[in-house]
C-alpha cells in the first residue's frame, strides 16, 4: 500500500506582527507560547516588528529585540518585555536595557544598538512590508497566505491558526 500525499519536510511559517509596547500583543502570548509548544520545529514562528506611532517606546523596542536575536535570546527577551508593557510604557528605554541584562544579555551592546540604530532597517523592512500586505495593528498573523488580526480579538485565532497548519503540514492547500 502507497500513500502519495506529500510529506511536507519544511517548517510551515507563521510571521506574527508585533509590537512590544501593545498590551493586545501581550494578551496573544499565551497562544503564540502554545502554538510553539504544540508545533515545535515544524511551526517556524518568526516575529515581525510593526511599531505603532501612538507608542512612543515601540520603536526603541523593536530595536532591542533585533540585538537580543543577534545575540541568541530573541523569544525570550520578547516575552520579557510584553509581559511588562506597563513598565516599558513609564520607564522606556532603561527598561529595554534592564530587561537585558536579567536574561544574561550584554545590557551595553543593547545599549549601544540603540544609539548606533544597527537594527533600525530591519524594523522599517518589516514595518514596510507589513503595509504592503495590509497589516493595520497589532498582533496580526500570517500564515499560508491567509492574515489574521488580532487587534480587535484573539477569540478563535489560535484554533484558526492550528487549522491552517494542520493543513498545511499535511500537504493540503488551505
Amino acid at each position: 500500500m502507497s500513500d502519495s500525499s506529500p510529506v511536507r519536510t519544511d517548517p510551515v511559517v507563521l510571521d506574527v506582527w508585533c509590537e512590544l509596547q501593545c498590551p493586545d500583543c501581550r494578551a496573544a502570548l499565551d497562544d503564540v507560547r502554545a502554538l510553539r509548544a504544540r508545533y515545535g520545529d515544524r511551526l517556524d514562528v518568526r516575529l515581525r516588528h510593526f511599531p505603532l506611532e501612538r507608542h512612543k517606546h515601540a520603536f526603541a523596542a523593536a530595536q532591542a529585540a533585533g540585538e537580543a536575536q543577534a545575540q541568541g535570546k530573541g523569544w525570550p527577551y520578547v516575552e520579557a518585555v510584553l509581559e511588562r508593557v506597563e513598565k516599558l510604557d513609564r520607564e522606556g528605554e532603561p527598561f529595554l536595557v534592564e530587561v537585558a541584562r536579567e536574561l544574561g544579555l550584554d545590557a551595553e551592546e543593547l545599549d549601544t544598538a540603540l544609539i548606533d540604530g544597527r537594527h533600525i532597517l530591519i524594523v522599517d523592512a518589516d514595518q514596510a512590508e507589513g503595509k504592503a500586505i495590509g497589516v493595520t495593528g497589532t498582533p496580526t498573523y500570517v500564515i499560508g497566505g491567509h492574515r489574521l488580526d488580532g487587534g480587535k480579538s484573539q477569540e478563535g485565532l489560535r484554533e484558526r491558526i492550528e487549522e491552517i497548519a494542520d493543513g498545511l503540514l499535511a500537504g493540503e492547500d488551505v
